[in-house]
């Protein structure tokens, strides 16, 4: 019998948070307990060993049965609705991970519910027709061939009333490949297959083929009409590796920009123009490299080329990897990066090199950086680690704002008493719209809108999308059943998620400091270089409440006279300033900014 693996991630909030001491069962088909396991600090499991079939049985398309054993896990935590995926491939030689996104449980909810997935095998060992359509020509849409981060996939046919999940494009290329093909299959095979799944998803996004149509999505998970994404399925590692170095990397003809219309099908029990699955394989092994296998399917005069217009990413890569010796702004960019990463996964190792300088410190935290996130582990940082670390900087810095922002809108426990529809404007609609982003973290199918006051269509989605997802009439009017869902979830996030330990070496003592009007603890937090976390556990309090003339004990390095804050989408300075109890000219002033054009991922001193 041969063996494969299994590792599991436990992690929510767009992998912002890591959440330790999950308790997980793996279970057989029969349902006996094979493994009792533990999250550590990082989210992560021991990679445990099972049983399976030998792999060349994954690798001949004649073999009738299942060329792998299947598992089951049961994931339970505290203050989290549980999950139950059943049918999970596991492959000879190859290791599962298995990301867990686990749903935090509502204010006013007594005891969890639990989710079940079922995974099951992957597309090309099944006999559907695929009816893929889509442009093969240059039929420009956008102007400029990106890579959508987050892409939004419907989890059904198109027409189907499924709902939307969004997610970084390189999770959704690792899923989609990891549930069309076998992870055992020679590396040029995998490597051909999967430049077919990202140009095909390129494809989608560059036509904008469903949107013309009619719909809010970017591609489907039907392996009818696209490619098989299942929402909570494995990624296996061989895959895992391959995606992370060429996950901007697309196929088109010479001569022309969009990313040609990759289509396939698993060339043994179905047939198609496109590529051949199964055919792959037996190229791959007559010596044929990836570029040769794709042109023995489309055309003669196609190239592999590059993006990296990549959207939702603060820093593009530099082009030249950073290692040790490096100097400058880039790795002073990563070196902030981490650190504040480190915040959240406290197994990453202090970096004490000067700004700028890439030393040994600076490398040991980037190999544990790659451990946790399952790269190459070489210290260096090429394109897959430096987009890894950027992504998860822009996830961990936005939800810092979860025990921040909310406080300092003025969110509070008792919802507005305000109707809210298409057209309204103001102070309420922002905090609709911080909710929702806060929401959507811990929610994939409900979208994020931008916070800019205005009530339009995306906000209008958003809103549908959350009144579906907790089975309330989707009118997109927020009224007071719907705010109250809304403070119940949000609420629920609060009282549930684990707020990071502050990193060790921070604050050298401790200071009183006297309630003012209009402080909050996150304002007090930021001032004195501190974290709300550290304030509550030394002054015992519970909550967020606080009192003016009240004295707070204040663990503290030194008092800074501003907050740091990172532009988001839809920022203003007229905006920041209503949110801060500011006004534009002392951020302009303390900011040294001339005029108000503000950037996504700008870091601006805000005046306390």
């Amino acid at each position: 019998m041969a063996i494969g693996y299994l590792t599991i991630q436990a992690r929510t909030g767009q992998d912002a948070v890591p959440l330790k001491g999950v308790h997980i069962r793996v279970l057989d088909t029969q349902g006996n307990r094979v493994y009792e396991l533990q999250t550590d600090e990082s989210g992560e499991t021991e990679e445990v060993p099972l049983e399976t079939m030998d792999k060349r049985f994954s690798q001949n398309p004649y073999f009738s049965g299942l060329p792998y054993i299947s598992y089951n896990v049961l994931v339970q935590s505290a203050g989290f609705n549980s999950l139950y995926i059943s049918d999970i491939p596991i492959y000879d030689g190859e290791t599962a991970l298995l990301p867990i996104v686990l749903v935090p449980m509502q204010e006013l909810q007594r005891s969890p519910v639990q989710t079940e997935i079922h995974i099951g095998g992957p597309a090309v060992a099944m006999n559907q027709m695929r009816e893929q359509e889509g442009s093969v020509a240059d039929s420009r849409v956008l102007r400029q061939v990106v890579i959508p981060n987050p892409i939004t996939v419907h989890l059904g046919s198109p027409s189907s009333s499924a709902p939307n999940v969004q997610l970084r494009f390189t999770d959704y290329v690792k899923n989609a490949a990891s549930n069309e093909i076998y992870p055992t299959w020679p590396e040029a095979s995998l490597r051909a297959n999967i430049y077919a799944i990202i140009t095909f998803a390129l494809n989608r996004v560059y036509t904008e083929w469903y949107q013309n149509r009619g719909y809010n999505f970017d591609i489907t998970n039907s392996t009818a009409y696209d490619q098989n994404y299942i929402y909570g399925g494995p990624v296996y590692e061989s895959i895992s590796r391959i995606v992370d170095e060429i996950f901007n990397e697309y196929v088109r003809r010479q001569g022309q920009n969009a990313p040609y219309f990759t289509s396939f099908c698993n060339g043994s029990t179905v047939s198609c123009q496109g590529l051949s699955q199964w055919g792959t394989v037996t190229l791959a092994n007559n010596g044929r490299t990836p570029l040769q296998i794709l042109r023995s399917y489309y055309p003669n005069d196609i190239e592999i080329v590059e993006t990296n217009i990549i959207t939702g990413v603060l820093s593009s890569y530099p082009g030249t990897s950073l290692k040790v010796g490096s100097t400058g702004l880039d790795v002073q960019t990563i070196q902030t990066y981490l650190n504040r990463i480190r915040q959240n996964y406290p197994a990453i190792p202090a970096i004490t090199d000067d700004a700028g300088v890439f030393g040994e410190s600076t490398k040991a935290a980037v190999t544990k950086f790659q451990s946790i996130f399952n790269l190459t582990q070489d210290g260096i940082v090429g394109k897959s680690t430096w987009y890894k670390i950027s992504n998860l900087y822009t996830a961990v810095a936005r939800l810092g704002e979860l025990d921040s922002e909310g406080n300092t809108l003025g969110i509070g426990t008792v919802p507005p008493g305000t109707v809210l529809r298409n057209g309204s404007t103001g102070q309420d609609v922002i905090t609709l719209q911080y909710l929702l982003n806060i929401v959507s973290e811990y929610y994939p199918g409900i979208p994020g809108p931008s916070q800019d006051g205005i009530f339009g269509e995306n906000t209008r989605q958003a809103v549908i999308a959350f009144q579906r997802a907790m089975g309330l009439s989707a009118d997109g009017i927020v009224g007071p059943l719907t705010w109250q869902a809304l403070y119940n979830v949000y609420l629920g996030i609060d009282q549930n998620i684990p707020l990071p330990e502050p990193s060790p070496g921070t604050g050298t003592g401790v200071s009183e400091y006297v309630v003012q009007p209009g402080d909050s603890l996150w304002l007090i937090a930021q001032r004195y270089g501190t974290t709300v976390d550290a304030i509550q556990r030394l002054n015992g309090l519970a909550g967020n409440l606080i009192n003016v003339g009240q004295v707070l004990k204040i663990p503290s390095s030194g008092v800074r006279p501003y907050i740091e804050y990172t532009v988001q989408s839809g920022d203003t300075l007229w905006l920041l300033s209503r949110r801060y109890g500011t006004t534009v000219d002392a951020i302009r002033s303390l900011n040294g900014l001339t005029s108000d054009m503000l950037n996504v991922g700008q870091v601006l001193r805000i005046p306390t």
